[in-house]
C-alpha cells in the first residue's frame, strides 16, 4: 500500500476543524514534504516524526529512497502546531505497510518527542467535542489530555504515552486481532468543590458600601468600579468578589474549560469556577480585546464568564481603554483582519480601580494633593463619557477606622451570607429569563426591559424626575433600570419599588468640581 487516510483535528480562531492527514508515496529520490499550508511547527513535524518512527523500532523515512507527500486537508485552512505528529507517524507506516489499522471514525491527536513518546497538547476539549458532532467514536489522545477529553459524552478516548504503545494497540498486521494494550479513559465526572481563594469578604474590614456594591454586581453581572484614595483597600475587594460568585453551570464550564485549553491556561481537567483576569495597566489592546495577524483571543475573552479586573484603571493607555467600549455592550469581541475575522465571548463581569488623581489625595481629607489641575482633569478625563456610561457602578471606597483594622474581631460568615444572597437572587433571574440559559439582569436588551421590567407608579416618578435632572442617557436610563431590577431581586421582591430605584440611582457616576 503506498497511501493512507488518517484524521486529526485542530483549533483555528476558538473553532475547532477536523483534519484529513493524507500521504502517499512514491519511488524516487528521498523527499520529504508536507503540504496543505502548514506554520513552521507544521514543517518541522517531519523531523520529529522521523525521529519517532526510527526510535520506535521502524526504519527511518530518511532511510528509504522514497518520495513522501503528506497533505493536511482541507488546504484552504491554515495549520498550526504540533497536534498532527501522531497521525502523520500513523498515516506514513500504514502507507508503507508497516502497519495496518483501521483508521475509521477515530481520530488522532499528540505531539511526538524524538524517542516516540506522545506529549500533551493545547486545546483538546473543543477538538473532542467536534470530532464527536462529525460522527467519531474513537479518539486517541496523549495521557495528560485525556481526563479533559473525557468530559464530552459518546466518544471512547484512549490514553496514550508512546507511539509504540499506539501502534500495539492497533497494529493488525500478521495477527488475527490487535492486542488491546490501552485501556479506556473512565468518564471525567465534574466535581464541585469549595475554591481555595486567598482573599474573600471575611478578610475585609469595615467598607460596608462597596460590599453592597459588589453583592449587586455579582448577582446581576453588572460592572464596577471601585475608586477612592490609595490604601483604602480597592484591590482587595476586587480580588474578594471572586469568593462571593456562584460556581459556573456545566454548560459554561465546557465553554470556559475549552477556551482555556485553547489558550493553554488550563490547570486542571475542567473549570468550575469563574475565571479572574488582572492584566498589568501596560497591556496593549490586542493583548486585552484580542486581535493580531491571525486574530487570537485576549484577556476579556480569558475572563468569560468571570471577571476582568482592571487595577489603576486610568494608567492604561487610552486607546487600549477604548476598545472595551464595544465588548462591554454586546459581551462579544469581533476581530477582522486581511487574513480573517474572528468573533471571540467575552461575557465577563469588569471590575476597575482607581484613584481621584495621580497622586491620590484630591479630594481626601488631611491629605494635600500635589497634582495641578491640569494633571488631574487629564487624569480623569482618561475614562470618556461612553467608557463611565458602560460601567453600572461607581462605588466609592474611604478610609478605614484604624480601630477595626488593629482591634480585629471574630471574623464572621459574610462570604457564605453574601453568597448565598447571590445564588438566591440569580435563581430568581433564571425563572425569569427560562428562554436563555445563563442570562441576568445586566444581559437585558430594550425588548427584554419593556417584557420583564415592572415597576410602580412612585418608583416610575422618581426615576423620570431623576432622568431629566441628572440628563442620563438612554442607555444610563437602562443600566439604572436592570440595576434597580436586581437590586429588587436581592430583596425577593416581585416588581420594582421606590427604595430600589434610589438606591440605584446613588451607584451613578459623580461630577468631581477641581
Amino acid at each position: 500500500m503506498s497511501f493512507s487516510k488518517i484524521h486529526t483535528a485542530q483549533n483555528h480562531l476558538l473553532k475547532a476543524h477536523i483534519i484529513d492527514i493524507e500521504t502517499d508515496l512514491s519511488r524516487g529520490l528521498h523527499s520529504f514534504t508536507i503540504v496543505g499550508l502548514g506554520d513552521k511547527a507544521v514543517e518541522e513535524s517531519k523531523d520529529r516524526v522521523s525521529s519517532a518512527i526510527k526510535n520506535s523500532g521502524f526504519t527511518a523515512p530518511k532511510s528509504k529512497n522514497e518520495k513522501i507527500v503528506v497533505s493536511l486537508a482541507p488546504a484552504d485552512l491554515k495549520k498550526e502546531g504540533p497536534s498532527f505528529d501522531v497521525g502523520i507517524a500513523l498515516g506514513y507506516l500504514t502507507a508503507t505497510g508497516d502497519i495496518e489499522l483501521n483508521p475509521e471514525k477515530t481520530i488522532f491527536l499528540g505531539e511526538l518527542s524524538l524517542d516516540g513518546n506522545i506529549r500533551p497538547i493545547t486545546g483538546v476539549l473543543p477538538l473532542i467535542v467536534e470530532a464527536r458532532k462529525q460522527g467519531f467514536t474513537r479518539a486517541f489522545v496523549p495521557k495528560e489530555n485525556a481526563a479533559e477529553a473525557a468530559l464530552v459524552d459518546g466518544i471512547t478516548i484512549y490514553p496514550a504515552t508512546s507511539l509504540i504503545e499506539l501502534i500495539e494497540h492497533l497494529n493488525t498486521r500478521d495477527k488475527k486481532g490487535t492486542t488491546k494494550t490501552l485501556l479506556e479513559q473512565p468518564k471525567t465526572e465534574i466535581v464541585y468543590t469549595r475554591e481555595d481563594v486567598t482573599i474573600d469578604f471575611n478578610d475585609v474590614e469595615g467598607n460596608e458600601t462597596a460590599k453592597r456594591g459588589l453583592l449587586i454586581a455579582a448577582a446581576g453581572g453588572h460592572n464596577i468600579a471601585l475608586f477612592g484614595p490609595p490604601g483604602t483597600g480597592k484591590t482587595m475587594l476586587a480580588k474578594a468578589f471572586r469568593s462571593i460568585l456562584p460556581p459556573l453551570s456545566l454548560k459554561d464550564i465546557l465553554e470556559v474549560t475549552a477556551i482555556h485549553s485553547i489558550a493553554g491556561t488550563l490547570k486542571s481537567a475542567y473549570v468550575t469556577h469563574p475565571p479572574i483576569r488582572s492584566p498589568h495597566h501596560t497591556a496593549s489592546y490586542v493583548s486585552l480585546v484580542g486581535g493580531g495577524a491571525i486574530p487570537k483571543p485576549g484577556e476579556l475573552t480569558l475572563a468569560h464568564k468571570g471577571v476582568l479586573f482592571l487595577d489603576e484603571f486610568p494608567e492604561f493607555d487610552k486607546k487600549v481603554i477604548e476598545t472595551l467600549r464595544q465588548p462591554l455592550e454586546e459581551k462579544i469581541v469581533s476581530v477582522t483582519r486581511a487574513r480573517g475575522s474572528a468573533h471571540f465571548p467575552a461575557h465577563c463581569i469588569l471590575v476597575a480601580a482607581l484613584n481621584p488623581c495621580p497622586c491620590g489625595n484630591f479630594g481626601v481629607e488631611g491629605k494635600k494633593c500635589v497634582c495641578s489641575p491640569q494633571n488631574i482633569q487629564k487624569y480623569q478625563r482618561k475614562i470618556s463619557g461612553p467608557i463611565a456610561d458602560r460601567i453600572d457602578m461607581w462605588i466609592e471606597v474611604s478610609k478605614i477606622d484604624y480601630e477595626k483594622i488593629i482591634r480585629k474581631k471574630q471574623r464572621g460568615n459574610d462570604t457564605e451570607a453574601i453568597r448565598d444572597s447571590v445564588a438566591r437572587a440569580r435563581k430568581i433571574q433564571s425563572k425569569r429569563f427560562n428562554h436563555k440559559e445563563g442570562m441576568l439582569n445586566s444581559d437585558m436588551g430594550a425588548r427584554d426591559i419593556q417584557n420583564f421590567f415592572e415597576m410602580n407608579a412612585q418608583a416610575e416618578k422618581i426615576l423620570e424626575q431623576a432622568a431629566r435632572n441628572l440628563e442620563l442617557s438612554a442607555r444610563a436610563c437602562h443600566k439604572v433600570m436592570k440595576l434597580a431590577r436586581t437590586i429588587a431581586d436581592l430583596d425577593e421582591k416581585e416588581n420594582v419599588d421606590e427604595k430600589s430605584v434610589l438606591e440605584a440611582l446613588q451607584y451613578r457616576q459623580k461630577k468631581t468640581e477641581i
